[in-house]
Parts: structure tokens; C-alpha cells; sequence
């Protein structure tokens, strides 16, 4: 999380702004925004590795927010554990 924070810092402040102040609509209204920060995170090696390696820790995170689209911060194990499997990715190779 680190590194996607720190190649795209801006897209996720930007993202995770629109969502806290649209706890019932983010999902329209933040939609452009996630699209940025995907787009910016998706470009980076590194952040490619994680994401391929904590896909399923993520769709469950995403899975997540769209079921409990007026309380996304129900999801917040759901995040716990996609952190937890970033740190844990072996950058080495």
C-alpha cells in the first residue's frame, strides 16, 4: 500500500475524499476517480505484483463496498486483510 501511495497519492486522497463525503452515492459520484486511481495504479511493476498476488483479498474488498454501499466503512476487515497480503508480497523477483 505504501507504493501505491506513493505513485498515486493524489488519485487515492482524491478518491477516498469523494467517498467519505458521499456515504450514500460514492459509487456514482466517485466512479470517474476510481477509474484514475486504477489506471495509475495498474501502471506501476510493483503494484502490478500485488495486486495479482492479493486478487482475491481485493474482489472481496470490492465485493464488499458494493453490498454495503451506504456504510463502506463496514468493510474495514476487508481492507485489513488486502493490506496484510500486500505486505506480505515478495518483491524480490
Amino acid at each position: 500500500m505504501e507504493i501505491s501511495t506513493k505513485y498515486c497519492y493524489k488519485e487515492l486522497e482524491t478518491y477516498g475524499s469523494c467517498v467519505a463525503s458521499n456515504p450514500t452515492s460514492w459509487q456514482h459520484k466517485c466512479h470517474d476517480l476510481k477509474l484514475k486511481v486504477s489506471q495509475c495504479t495498474s501502471s506501476h511493476p510493483v503494484i502490478q505484483k500485488i495486486r495479482e498476488d492479493c486478487s482475491t483479498e481485493f474482489e472481496k474488498f470490492e465485493q464488499c463496498l458494493k453490498e454495503n454501499l451506504t456504510s463502506p466503512t463496514s468493510c474495514s476487515p476487508h481492507v485489513t486483510r488486502f493490506l496484510g497480503c500486500a505486505d506480505s508480497v515478495d518483491l524480490s523477483n
